[in-house]
């Protein structure tokens, strides 16, 4: 690392912009048909791939889910693919979350109903949650994209399913609370789309599940505990914003705030490498700063140029994303106490790509990007994205930028009751559906849905089996551990 001017050749080759909108790959040629049209699609569709197929976990071949899991651990900050391993292992949930990989191979051989949409990829139930929208409401919705593609609808719903089954056996809930849970999502995903394929095109667009209309889903559900426990989280969600981030992650450093050193989770950048090469990085990344702005729309563009450059730092997020390049960096507005924490992601290729084709953008960052605005109802507004020719490693990376916290909830998933499950489902599977509706045909995919629970009861059976399979290869990265095959590494705490 310390090597720096070496592999990066100087700032005058350190970034590029991704594609921009006027030199992306050509928009496929957009075709207008008439509902009528559209529900007939979805009709014939059940005949090549009826709905009861779905049910159906076929492996096209006798796979190694640790060699599927490990084949990017290459790629990664070798330091830390250790600590990504300690955290899949804490559960078979916790792996769930960290091998969307393992589960694109999976999909890639069950029936496929020929209706696509964009996915995320990664749908999976902690993947939603509450943030702020740019009007200062806090929305529902889902909240990450690295693996966003076109691919069939019911790849995400499958995921999405299996996550509810897979989190109730986590929470040791019976047989009948988990397929109860599964089915409410199903059905949510299903009646909404209906919902949505009714409606005019600006109204979906239009669609979102704000503060106001969960509690009021909540209070109709006549769930006390519920109603107290969302009415706490959003009310703690507004407090987790820069301001917040400031308080937990910065120190004062000869007058000035730095963020704080918490190895090997937080890296400041002077610890990563010799003061000379930190001095020579840090300026690298203003000019990365610089080519991420345009990214922007002009008027948030301008909003981010009221902000100065302070620090930067690397940071271990998530689950299945640790060991890939993550920072953190510190600016300040008028003063001391007016934070921006940006978060800068390393985005790859989607796990997807292997099985459905590549991404129509060649910078992963714009693919992220321009998957997220579509699905979400409201996006931050300093999401953008940007390219270095060569990093720290001297390999070219993409990038995706976006606040670090601006609110943020959650569900408790370590608390949470088969009831509380029950209408946390229900969100899930109206949001699914919205952002489905945003990009597939949603007249197709709601005529092929039907009325009926047909397509209920496939996925969940199909999260039953999946859950298995899920726990089959939970128990395989343990014994690669066992066997020294995998390394692992504890964090302090």
């Amino acid at each position: 690392m310390s090597n720096i001017k070496e592999h990066q050749g100087r700032r005058e080759r350190v970034a590029e912009a991704g594609e921009t909108p006027e030199n992306a790959a050509p928009a496929p040629k957009v075709s207008h048909f008439t509902p009528a049209e559209r529900s007939a699609r979805g009709k014939a569709a059940r005949a090549d791939t009826p709905r009861t197929s779905h049910a159906a976990l076929e492996l096209a071949d006798r796979r190694d889910p640790v060699e599927l899991i490990d084949a990017d651990s290459p790629s990664r900050v070798q330091e830390l693919v250790p600590i990504r391993y300690a955290r899949m292992l804490v559960s078979p949930f916790t792996f769930y979350r960290g091998a969307a990989t393992i589960m694109a191979h999976d999909l890639a051989s069950t029936p496929r109903s020929g209706l696509n949409a964009q996915l995320c990829g990664d749908a999976h139930l902690s993947n939603f949650g509450g943030f702020a929208s740019p009007e200062r409401s806090l929305v529902f919705d889902l909240n990450d994209f690295d693996e966003t593609h076109i691919g069939p609808f019911e790849w995400d719903v499958k995921r999405l399913a299996a996550s509810f089954e897979i989190a109730g056996r986590d929470r040791a809930f019976n047989d009948a609370e988990r397929r109860a849970a599964v089915l409410a999502v199903v059905r949510a995903y299903r009646e909404a789309m209906r919902g949505f394929a009714g409606m005019r095109n600006l109204d979906v667009w239009y669609s979102r599940l704000d503060e106001s209309q969960i509690e009021a889903h909540v209070r109709k559900q006549k769930d006390a505990r519920a109603a107290k426990t969302f009415a706490r989280g959003a009310a703690k969600a507004q407090t987790k914003d820069s301001m917040k981030a400031f308080e937990k992650l910065t120190h004062m450093v000869d007058g000035e705030p730095r963020i704080v050193s918490d190895p090997p989770l937080i890296v400041p950048i002077e610890e990563l490498m010799e003061e000379g090469d930190a001095r020579d990085t840090t300026e690298d990344m203003r000019a990365l700063f610089r080519l991420y702005r345009r990214s922007l729309q002009r008027d948030r563009r301008k909003a981010l140029e009221s902000y100065r450059f302070v620090h930067i730092a690397r940071k271990v997020v998530g689950v299945g994303s640790v060991g890939t390049r993550c920072w953190i960096v510190l600016m300040l507005g008028r003063d001391d106490t007016d934070p921006l924490f940006l978060q800068c992601k390393e985005a790859g290729s989607s796990v997807l790509e292997a099985v459905l084709g590549k991404a129509r953008f060649s910078n992963n960052g714009q693919r992220v990007v321009e998957g997220q605005r579509l699905m979400q109802a409201a996006s931050d507004i300093f999401l953008g994205w940007v390219s270095t020719k060569a990093g720290l490693d001297g390999r070219p990376r993409d990038f995706y930028v976006r606040q670090l916290w601006d609110w943020k909830a959650s569900a408790d998933l370590e608390t949470i009751l088969p009831s509380g499950l029950l209408i946390y489902a229900q969100m899930c599977g109206w949001t699914l559906a919205r952002a489905h509706a945003r990009s597939g045909d949603r007249i197709a995919i709601a005529s092929y849905l039907g009325r009926s629970d047909t397509f209920d009861r496939a996925l969940a059976d199909f999260a039953v089996d999946y859950a298995d399979l899920n726990e089959r290869d939970y128990q395989s990265l343990l014994d690669a551990v066992k066997d020294g095959r995998i390394a692992v590494q504890e964090e302090a705490g």
